[in-house]
């Protein structure tokens, strides 16, 4: 059984999204429409910071590392988009060493975009789930730098955020939160274009709703769970208006989706769903025995849904 055990995260501080209306390339109005209707006020940046720095301030926090780093097989990067970096210069290799960490199976995971989070979810509870050693625990650390014009936003769509997260997995059946469904789905015809044409960003659009409610019913049949029973959806960080559409399309109350944070984080690539867990624990929206669901869609595009039980 696959389950996170800690989970700890570091938000830059906040700078409203008007600071960067140029670099967007907003006019005035869809600046507005970007903070009414989108709900984006402010993100959360740190121009300074590398993104190494980034992960570090995340995993330091993660107090449950501490003195069981040996335990510690795999460390597994989830990532949005391919490391800038040529091997061995990637924000990995020198966050194992700082974290002691050298001895463990490290790599990065990226194939479903901002989806990938999700993904090194599972792969880790599958490494786990095969390792010898029943004690053994995966690091998995995600979020990125909006330091490029096509990484500081997705058009008409969010603002992107450097928030960062750092979380342990273990094979542990009666670890805190365990994942009871897990399902994705890649609509290939998506992935032949960096950045969508007008008339993809449309059809995209138009699949976006569909797309996340398919999944979302696949991971919840495979829990064994319904819609109803779900105390809270942790979501992607994209924009308010979108969850309003998903949410008349599932028939869900939009106030058991976590969007508390949206407007002052911007949407942290892989990390998002996770800094929500976090937080949403924090404020005690869940108790022991509820079950939560975790969303992300990574453009290429891929749709993904994971159910855990708190």
């Amino acid at each position: 059984m696959t389950s996170i055990t800690a989970v700890s995260s570091c938000l830059p501080d906040t700078i409203p999204i008007a600071r960067f209306q140029k670099e967007l390339q907003l006019t005035d109005v869809q600046l507005r429409r970007y903070q009414r209707f989108y709900g984006l006020a402010e993100v959360c940046r740190d121009p300074a910071a590398t993104e190494t720095e980034l992960l570090l301030r995340a995993a330091t926090k993660l107090v449950e590392l501490r003195g069981q780093e040996q335990r510690v097989k795999y460390v597994l990067q989830a990532r949005t988009m391919p490391s800038p970096l040529p091997y061995p210069m990637t924000s990995l290799r020198p966050l194992q060493a700082e974290l002691g960490l050298e001895h463990a199976a490290g790599f990065v995971v990226s194939h479903h975009a901002c989806a990938s989070g999700l993904l090194a979810v599972d792969l880790a509870g599958t490494l786990l789930a095969a390792d010898p050693d029943p004690n053994a625990l995966a690091l998995i650390v995600a979020g990125e730098k909006a330091c490029t014009t096509h990484t500081q936003s997705i058009p008409d769509v969010t603002v992107m955020g450097e928030g960062t997260v750092a979380f342990l997995v273990s094979a542990d059946r009666s670890g805190p939160d365990r994942m009871l469904g897990y399902a994705s789905r890649t609509h290939t015809r998506f992935g032949d274009e960096f950045i969508m044409s007008e008339s993809a960003a449309k059809e995209f659009q138009d699949l976006y709703g569909p797309g996340l409610c398919e999944v979302i019913e696949a991971a919840l049949a495979e829990a064994g769970c319904g819609l109803d029973e779900l105390a809270l959806v942790l979501p992607h960080n994209v924009n308010r208006l979108s969850w309003i559409g998903v949410c008349k399309e599932l028939g869900l109350p939009i106030d058991r989706v976590f969007l508390d944070l949206i407007g002052e984080t911007g949407h942290c690539f892989c990390a998002d769903p996770f800094i929500n867990l976090q937080k949403a624990d924090e404020l005690g929206r869940l108790r022991p025995g509820d079950r939560y669901l975790m969303t992300s869609v990574g453009l290429g595009a891929t749709f993904a849904a994971m159910v855990f039980e708190h």
